[in-house]
């Protein structure tokens, strides 16, 4: 399987809160320091599994081996299909300006091949930008706007703020056999997210899930989804067929490393690590539900087992390597992600486009 044969929409029906996932630390037990919002893939695929769990037809072990996601993402819901994706961080827009990172020969460095093939060497190129002053206030852009350099971004109007927003409230708690508030303690402010009526979340897969109405998330959120066919010739399917040369750009979290450490970049053999430059920022939680409880633990409503906590690198990052790649993401070896009870890889975990930037070879 080398594409995504389905999008998923999911239309929240009220409020979700956004702080599921998130490490507990001094920073993250004030205000919204701790919240986390869309929810990750892990999601979408707990949904595709309990769908089919029931069904007498559905080869699950086929299923488990094969199923991939990816996301998360968000679109207009008139037009799903031109979705957004996260702005690859070599591009900075701002509401008045825009700037680009781009590679530029290290001062006082002398190439004696002056070929576009020999001037190219990342040991004696460094990442320059004109205005370093310049903070983005845009992290994404319409799927089919891809590659486009910063300034056309603005001018076809490809880019967007996100469209939810997180807000607090009081939520009571409630006497175990009355609809009461407890007379002690009984609120606790909640973080939660609103998203705009017109919006949707959008997930990528290549099995398809039922329209409905299901509870989706930890916290067991009611949702509207729908699920539209996704044809080889849409847009994420072909830049997903191009083999990536010097740079790709993440428009998913990655998780590098093994079930116990956590990487900026897979510490595989064959990943080339060797004079590769990045742009990127501190890591961000990732974590997830997998599996159902041990059958010698019976419970009356099981659930599942929370993952390993770790980190990943966030989605935008762009990685930049002295020799061409020449694979896709579909290519990256299942050895590169971590694997706790399949390859994170299954969840789209790393999912990456390939970019042009100034001053590296096409």
């Amino acid at each position: 399987m080398s594409q995504f044969q389905y999008l998923i929409t999911v239309f929240p029906l009220g409020l979700m809160y956004g702080s599921a996932g998130a490490f507990l630390s001094p920073e993250n037990l004030v205000g919204n320091s701790g919240a986390k919002f869309p929810p990750d893939t892990g999601a979408i695929a707990g949904l595709i599994f309990n769908t089919n769990r029931e069904t007498q037809f559905t080869d699950h072990k086929s299923l488990s081996e094969n199923l991939v996601v990816a996301g998360p993402f968000w679109a207009k819901q008139d037009d799903p299909k031109t979705f957004y994706v996260p702005i690859p961080w070599h591009k900075v827009l701002t509401e008045k300006e825009n700037d680009e990172w781009f590679f530029a020969k290290k001062p006082n460095t002398q190439l004696s091949d002056e070929s576009s093939e020999a001037k190219w060497c990342l040991g004696q190129h460094q990442w320059q930008r004109n205005n370093k002053d310049l903070s983005p206030e845009y992290i994404w852009q319409s799927i089919d706007a891809w590659n486009l350099p910063a300034n056309e971004l603005r001018e076809r109007e490809a880019i967007a703020k996100a469209p939810w927003e997180f807000v607090s409230f009081l939520h009571p708690k409630m006497k175990p056999n009355e609809r009461h508030v407890l007379e002690k303690d009984g609120l606790f402010l909640e973080n939660a997210v609103q998203l705009r009526p017109d919006y949707c979340l959008v997930y990528l897969s290549n099995y398809e899930l039922p329209d409905g109405w299901y509870r989706f998330g930890g916290e067991g959120h009611l949702v509207e989804i729908e699920t539209y066919n996704l044809s080889e010739k849409h847009k994420i399917n072909l830049l997903l067929e191009q083999k990536i040369k010097h740079a790709f750009a993440l428009i998913t979290p990655g998780v590098w490393g093994s079930n116990q450490f956590s990487y900026r970049y897979p510490r595989h053999p064959k990943f080339p690590q060797q004079g590769m430059k990045m742009l990127t920022d501190k890591a961000i939680p990732y974590r997830y539900r997998v599996g159902q409880c041990q059958k010698n633990q019976p419970q009356e409503n099981p659930t599942g087992r929370l993952s390993r906590g770790r980190y990943a690198v966030p989605a935008g990052s762009v990685y930049v390597f002295k020799h061409p790649l020449e694979m896709s993401w579909w290519d990256f070896p299942p050895e590169w992600f971590p694997k706790e009870g399949f390859p994170l890889k299954h969840l789209g975990c790393g999912l990456c486009l390939p970019v042009d930037i100034q001053g590296v070879p096409k």
